[in-house]
């Protein structure tokens, strides 16, 4: 393997207290040296990195990946090559496949089709057995497989000592729970957030007190049994408040946001006219809830940033607003996203080591993945930005096989430009080879 010189670009490594101009150089798939004025070996592969920023790889924490059953959607080797043209080194792929990702099987059946990827691919088991809720999956033998977590993501577990049971099991194998926080009583047969907008659209609301209510009685019950949870895609002022009270209480809890929480609300769905790209779950909510999840994110209460990419084929997609699926794809837009909104200024607080730690550090020390730092010894998975570069979100030039998004069009300060994984270049200038 050749040797890789990364030559003075700004080097941002929350997780080592770095940010400085040096350059990096990479052996063997390793990081071998971080240092200015380094001399590279004879023969070395050179990326000037002059006015950029090298980052540790950027690890999604939620993705759906549609493999094995919905291919048509999205597969492992797309979505490898959508999560590299995204800047993204490594992804947490979730179970709700088909077949469910509920057994050993199915975990070795994704992983080995990780090698189809250009980046690195870590499956996710499901709680329950087919996600319906009724008993514990074999979370023990998945994990034994090569889970690295387990989620029943679209679905909430409803049943209360289900779910005690889980999180004590869970806590005994060391295993951590990512809940998707919904009563589906609550939520039955809303396609929105309920508010003054869904009534003005005749659209059936789904309250805020679904995602609270669930949260709630999770954190009582993780607060019984011990253990860890990962509250996946908040999106109400109500949960931010519940994670920031059940840390200062000194719980193992961590959360993430979304961009399209963070940047978006239900107004959307009128703006759009209906378009069926706003609908997603947990939906898309009040701008009093957008502005309390910015103030999560910025004091530490939510832990990190996913895309919650989940894609969908454009006739899934075209059908009536209460009929179409919930999802937006994100993995090619969810750093371009957020590196416009530090260039935008309306946030003080949220700089570039910030975004490094919510996208790159934090996803790692949730799910205790190797990466998220660039030590010496460290996988010499890499992410390079430029963080001036102008461009425009354009689906039809994305490598996911699906499109699905309300923010086609819109105009970015801000992009990857070098995908590095395992000291291989897997994108480059927006290019990912095949």
């Amino acid at each position: 393997m050749k040797t890789l010189y990364i030559k003075g670009g700004r080097i941002v490594d929350p997780a080592e207290g770095l940010d400085k101009i040096a350059d990096l150089l990479v052996k063997n798939g390793l990081v071998y040296k971080v240092a200015p004025g380094l001399r590279p070996p004879p023969g070395s592969e050179v990326v000037d990195a002059t006015d950029l920023i090298v980052a540790p790889g950027l690890i999604d924490i939620h993705v759906h990946l549609r493999d094995p059953g919905q291919e048509y959607k999205e597969d492992i080797f797309s979505g490898g090559r959508a999560a590299a043209a995204g800047g993204f080194t490594a992804l947490a792929s979730m179970p709700n496949t088909d077949p469910i990702a509920d057994d050993p099987a199915v975990i070795r059946y994704i992983r080995s089709k990780v090698e189809q990827a250009v980046v690195r691919v870590y499956p996710i088991g499901a709680i329950t057995a087919g996600l319906k809720g009724e008993m514990i999956a074999e979370m023990g033998r998945m994990k034994k497989a090569g889970a690295v977590a387990f989620s029943d993501d679209g679905k909430g577990v409803m049943n209360g000592n289900l779910m005690r049971n889980a999180l004590s099991y869970a806590s005994g194998i060391d295993a951590l729970l990512i809940v998707h926080e919904e009563d589906s009583l609550l939520a039955a047969g809303g396609v929105m957030h309920e508010g003054p907008v869904s009534s003005v659209l005749g659209l059936r609301g789904m309250p805020a007190a679904a995602e609270e209510a669930m949260l709630a009685r999770d954190i009582m019950l993780l607060e019984l049994t011990g253990g860890r949870l990962h509250a996946a895609h908040l999106s109400t002022a109500g949960s931010v408040e519940l994670v920031r009270r059940a840390k200062a209480k000194g719980l193992q809890i961590t959360a993430e946001v979304t961009p399209h929480h963070l940047l978006l609300t239900d107004r959307a769905v009128k703006n759009s006219g209906y378009h069926t790209d706003t609908k997603v779950n947990p939906p898309l909510r009040s701008e009093e809830d957008r502005q309390a999840l910015w103030e999560g994110l910025l004091d530490g209460t939510i832990d990190a940033i996913a895309s919650d990419h989940a894609p969908h084929s454009s006739d899934d997609k075209d059908v009536e607003y209460d009929f179409a699926p919930f999802g937006i794809a994100g993995l090619e837009s969810t750093l371009p996203l957020m590196l416009d909104e530090i260039n935008s200024g309306r946030r003080k607080e949220f700089n570039i080591a910030m975004l490094v730690d919510k996208l790159s550090a934090a996803p790692a020390r949730i799910l205790g993945l190797p990466g998220g730092r660039l030590s010496v010894g460290s996988p010499a998975d890499v992410t390079i930005i430029d963080p001036q570069r102008s461009h425009v979100i354009d689906t039809a030039k994305w490598y996911s096989k699906s499109k699905n998004t309300p923010l086609n069009g819109r105009r970015l300060t801000g992009a990857p430009v070098y995908t590095i994984v395992g000291g291989e270049i897997v994108m480059k200038e927006g290019v990912v080879p095949e």
